[in-house]
């Protein structure tokens, strides 16, 4: 499905600093929007229905796997996540550029159905930060963070199937490694071409 729009797929163990990085990058970009995925888990804490999450239940999220209704979809540490294929390819098709934060499932299901798709993974520094991290976070049960370090390394010996890798040791430069790929994605031929048409053209190059 090509489109005029990039879409950004960012995945990462938990606890690795995924979604403090996106947002993060979003306030520096503006040209950047974020997938809403739906979940059948609860809001934790100040999260809205809307902003972090489409919160669903386990029956209506069941019904719009049966519809069809879902670009990937996966079960993450016993909750239900999947990302709206209407909303998205509409967004993409409008050519904005759109950056998707999900588990690695997911990831390789979105990169089907869109080859040019940016996959980006994010690695902890090393696995005893990962376990820091996590106990520091303060809102997990010692065996639901024992969980996650059993999941995690699954998680990472993924990280080979994605284009890009940031290790996340240092926030700030994790940051700009995370900028750099998505202005290179913006100076391809093709997206060069849609967003500079009257210099191609002047060029004759068009």
């Amino acid at each position: 499905m090509e489109s005029p729009g990039n879409l950004f797929v960012v995945a990462a163990p938990s606890g690795t600093g995924k979604s403090s990085l996106v947002k993060a990058l979003m306030e520096l970009d503006a040209k950047l929007a974020v997938s809403v995925s739906h979940t059948s888990r609860s809001p934790r804490g100040q999260e809205q229905h809307g902003r972090e999450y489409w919160f669903v239940t386990t029956d209506e999220f069941q019904d719009m796997v049966a519809a069809d209704a879902f670009l990937e979809w996966a079960e993450v540490h016993g909750n239900l996540y999947g990302t709206s294929k209407a909303a998205l390819q509409s967004r993409i098709e409008a050519g904005e550029d759109v950056v998707l934060e999900i588990d690695y499932q997911g990831a390789m299901q979105v990169k089907t159905l869109f080859p040019q798709a940016v996959l980006i993974f994010i690695l902890p520094p090393s696995w005893d930060e990962l376990r820091q991290r996590l106990v520091r976070r303060g809102d997990t049960e010692p065996a639901v963070i024992q969980a996650r370090m059993d999941n995690a390394r699954h998680e990472v010996a993924q990280a080979k199937h994605f284009d890009y890798v940031v290790v996340n040791a240092v926030f700030e430069t994790a940051l700009f490694d995370l900028k750099t790929i998505v202005h290179a994605a913006r100076l391809k031929y093709a997206a060069q071409v849609r967003h500079r048409s009257a210099v191609f053209q002047a060029l004759n190059l068009l």
